[in-house]
This record gives C-alpha cells, sequence and structure tokens, in this order.
C-alpha cells in the first residue's frame, strides 16, 4: 500500500514541488508492517527529468544507501537510466515498493549489504527485519529502547553506514485541514 502525498511547508511557504509519501512493506518481505517514509522532489522539467526521491526512513537494503538515495532506473535519466515522460508519480513509487520486495544486488549501493543478500540470506532477512523494527515500525517509547539493544548489524556495515551517514532533518509536512 502506498499513501500519498503531502506538500512540505518550508520556511512556512507551501513548497508544491516537494511532497512526502508512505510506502508500506510488502506482505512475506523483511519489510513487512514497516511504514517508510519517502521524500520527493518534482523537478521545474518534469515530467521530461524523473522526480528525485528519498528514503527518510532508514532501510537495510542493497540498492538504498544510508542517505536514502535509491538505485532504481526509472530514477535516472537515460542512457544510463529508463526514465521518460509517460511515466508517473505512482508508478515510481510502485517501482520502489517492488523493488524493496525484490532487490537488485546486482546493482548495489551498498556492496556489503548486497554481499549478504547473496550469499547468506537469513542472516539478510533477519537483518532488514529488524530495521524494519526498529526505524519503521509504530511503537512505544520502552518497546524501541529494547529493540537499540537488541540489534547488532555485522561490524563491517556498521562501521560502513556511519563512514557514510549524512545529517537528515526530516522536514514537515502538511497534513491538511
Amino acid at each position: 500500500m502506498i499513501h500519498f502525498v503531502f506538500p512540505f511547508i518550508m520556511d512556512d511557504v507551501l513548497n508544491s514541488s516537494c511532497f512526502s509519501s508512505e510506502v508500506v512493506g510488502g506482505s512475506g518481505s523483511p519489510y513487512e508492517g514497516g511504514i517508510f517514509n519517502l521524500e520527493i522532489v518534482i523537478p521545474e522539467r518534469y515530467p521530461f527529468e524523473p522526480p528525485k526521491i528519498r528514503f527518510l526512513t532508514p532501510i537495510y537494503h542493497p540498492n538504498i544507501d544510508t542517505a536514502g538515495r535509491i538505485c532504481l532506473d526509472i530514477l535516472k535519466l537515460p542512457p544510463k537510466g529508463a526514465w521518460r515522460p509517460a511515466l508517473n508519480i505512482s508508478t515510481v513509487l510502485t517501482s520502489i515498493q517492488l523493488l524493496m520486495n525484490e532487490p537488485n544486488p546486482d546493482d548495489p549501493l551498498m556492496a556489503d549489504i548486497s554481499s549478504e543478500f547473496k550469499y547468506n540470506r537469513a542472516m539478510f532477512t533477519s537483518n532488514a527485519r529488524k530495521w524494519t523494527e526498529q526505524h519503521a515500525m509504530p511503537r512505544t517509547q520502552d518497546t524501541k529502547a529494547d529493540l537499540k539493544e537488541n540489534v547488532t548489524p555485522t561490524e563491517s556495515t556498521l562501521q560502513k553506514r556511519k563512514s557514510e551517514e549524512l545529517p537528515r532533518e526530516p522536514k514537515k509536512s502538511f497534513k491538511g485541514p
């Protein structure tokens, strides 16, 4: 399920080119039950340029990095990408949801997670599930503290993510009247 779309309010001005969306983790995936927030920026030349989309909710996925950037061909212009003006935001969000359920380990942004996905699927599924429980599921404060103590990503993954981590401040979204 995809919940769409609220314009952001930035500096007390409604920004009609920046939106938020929620993507729900697919059934049977390690992201099941998680609600993942995305930021969508519509460029001036849309639909001739693809929207810029990134995850605001941390996700353990080979095609999504710690800054939330997504490796998906339809988010890039040709010749390297597959964006075309006939695509729309709904189609892109559906493709992102499909990517969540079916990672592409041959075109990763996170090489260590890609290797884990390829060669140790059980560990990947366990780590992805833990990240989903920690970051994407509504919890009480006590439960969040308990989860943080129990989540132990692999040493290399933790070092990689810390070194790549960029500051992310969530923007306010307009919820309407």
